[in-house]
């Protein structure tokens, strides 16, 4: 026979994951309209004294050239795929099993988005399995638009420097809506890792990868999927 304070334990245990579970799924829906307040990334970011600068704009106050620039450097497939690309996720497990002090990811926009606005950086099993869930959960209910304008919000685009508008201004003095293509081919080129790879002052990396991405924004500007998406 069950202890009656184990049974008391459990209902409470229910009734506290459904109040939970029930606030996180009302807060994915308020997102699709509505920016995040903070996140645990610039939490970090701003008591390890890197800082906090960031400000949040809307989807047209970003260059179209922005837009292409994170679609070609990071999910060429953006348009086309539910939130996962499973051949990329093959091909990364193939590599990183042969090389595994390399390993390399293949998180989607929509994936890095999950991560960024709901979670924490870093790995392990059980932030991978609620990054699927969140995924999921912001491909049915946001739609690629909104997903690529919280991307180009709240991504570390530099030590303590979040969001396309305040890379912009951090870098080249502009709005976002103003950056041209090299610019955003730059911005985008950091992304892998904004701390260690510079625009101001560019570094090597940078700028080698830089012109590897506004080559790819060339092939991909005449995709209809993408046009319509970044206009």
């Amino acid at each position: 026979m069950v202890h009656p304070r184990i049974k008391k334990g459990w209902r409470i245990f229910k009734r506290v994951f459904l109040w939970m579970f029930i606030a996180q799924f009302v807060y994915i829906i308020l997102l699709r309209w509505i920016n995040p307040p903070v996140t645990v990334t610039q939490l970090v970011s701003l008591v390890s004294g890197r800082g906090l600068k960031r400000d949040y704009v809307s989807y047209a106050s970003m260059s179209p050239e922005a837009k292409l620039a994170v679609i070609a450097g990071e999910d060429q497939l953006f348009p086309d795929h539910d939130g996962f690309d499973v051949k990329a996720i093959k091909l990364a497990m193939k590599y990183n099993k042969i090389h595994p002090n390399k390993i390399r990811g293949a998180s989607t926009i929509s994936q890095q988005v999950a991560k960024n606005v709901f979670l924490w950086q870093g790995g392990g099993f059980f932030r991978k399995g609620l990054e699927v869930y969140f995924t999921f959960m912001i491909e049915t209910f946001w739609g690629k638009e909104r997903i690529l304008q919280m991307y180009l919000n709240v991504s570390e685009m530099g030590s303590g420097i979040f969001g396309i508008q305040a890379a912009a201004r951090a870098y080249f003095n502009k709005d976002a809506k103003d950056l041209t293509r090299q610019e955003a081919a730059e911005i985008a080129a950091a992304l892998p890792n904004p701390v260690r790879f510079t625009v101001k002052p560019l570094s090597r990396y940078v700028a080698a990868r830089a012109g590897n991405i506004m080559q790819q924004m060339g092939n991909l500007e005449t995709d209809p999927d993408i046009e319509k998406l970044v206009k």
